[in-house]
């Protein structure tokens, strides 16, 4: 790989993790999945997106609001259509009642199919995690600007989000 192949392959690997995490947070599945290789590993009988989607959507069922902010990223080039890669994500979790604070540890093998990146393995580790004293999920709008606390409108301007857990649209 050239320095310009090389700086790209980088970059692409990179919005990767970035659009895990939107992706997630959003609860757009289809999104998520499409960032795995379609003939991703689920367990050691199952394979492919659909089964992949089906894992997803069981995992984060019991969760409300998440929260995922990608850090370090280190990359490493196998060749022109492999790499590894570990990526450090902190994140906000609502769990029930509990919110709770996570320092993740994302071990990730990247593959390059037709000239596009993929997760082709995400192992997800963590440092540790704890629980928040206070729960902002049950905190009174924030309106902002007028305050600069309380609860805002995210999660819930996402369509994704309004589907996965069965919302009205609002403004429908």
């Amino acid at each position: 790989m050239d320095d310009v192949q090389r700086l790209l392959a980088y970059e692409q690997i990179r919005q990767l993790a970035a659009r895990y995490a939107l992706a997630l947070d959003s609860r757009d599945l289809d999104a998520l999945c499409a960032l795995f290789v379609p003939d991703v590993r689920v367990t050691r009988e199952e394979s492919g997106r659909a089964a992949l989607r089906a894992s997803f959507a069981t995992q984060l069922a019991p969760l409300g609001v998440t929260i995922l902010n990608v850090g370090t990223h280190v990359i490493d080039l196998l060749d022109a259509d492999h790499a590894t890669g570990h990526v450090y994500c902190k994140g906000e979790i609502q769990e029930g009642p509990r919110w709770l604070h996570q320092a993740i540890l994302y071990r990730d093998v990247y593959e390059r199919r037709d000239g596009t990146w993929y997760f082709a393995r995400r192992r997800h580790d963590l440092w540790y995690g704890a629980n928040v004293g206070a729960n902002p999920a049950g905190l009174p709008p924030a309106n902002w600007p007028e305050r600069s606390y309380g609860s805002g409108t995210v999660p819930g301007i996402w369509e994704t989000w309004r589907e996965f857990h069965r919302i009205p649209d609002e403004d429908a």
